[in-house]
């Protein structure tokens, strides 16, 4: 199972999408502390809509905690500043991707000992970052289509039709 980490986020409505997200691909959502919302506010809620419940969440005091308790991890760091394209990895199919807080990313003492590890989503020089929920989008379903959308449902169904 892959697995989404997001390092103190800030903005609810991000986070409710990432879970949204997680609970339709069967990905796990570690949360690193401290977190700029209560996980218990609206706009989490709302973004994840009915979803929240059925999501498989693991809360973390802080990184050394998070790591403390996935020894051996295989971490991908999706951050703005790496030599990396997400692309250009092999995702392992229990991996975990990490993504920063909104406002300053990963912190850069963490990128620094593991650049490897760090890839990046190309963009326009003149943009500082895409959305965090569209980032973990786009990171995840690369990793998901590497390994075969493992569990997934890969055709759609018409309700009154038949494909032909």
């Amino acid at each position: 199972m892959l697995n989404i980490v997001l390092h103190q986020p800030e903005i609810p409505s991000n986070t409710g999408n990432i879970g949204r997200t997680c609970v339709a691909t069967g990905t796990r959502l570690h949360l690193i502390e401290p977190l700029g919302f209560s996980l218990s506010e609206k706009a989490l809620k709302r973004a994840g809509m009915d979803y929240w419940k059925n999501l498989d969440v693991t809360v973390y005091e802080d990184y050394e905690d998070f790591l403390r308790k996935n020894p051996g991890a295989k971490i991908y760091y999706a951050t703005t500043k790496a030599p990396n394209v997400y692309t250009d990895v092999t995702y392992e199919p229990d991996c975990y991707i990490m993504f920063g807080r909104e406002s300053g990313g990963i912190p850069e003492d963490i990128l620094v000992n593991n650049q490897e590890t760090c890839v990046r989503i190309p963009m326009n020089p003149e943009i500082r970052s895409l959305n965090l929920a569209n980032s973990a989008a786009v990171v995840l379903y690369e990793a998901l289509r590497q390994n075969n959308f493992e569990g997934m449902e890969l055709q759609g169904h018409l309700r009154g039709y038949d494909w032909q």
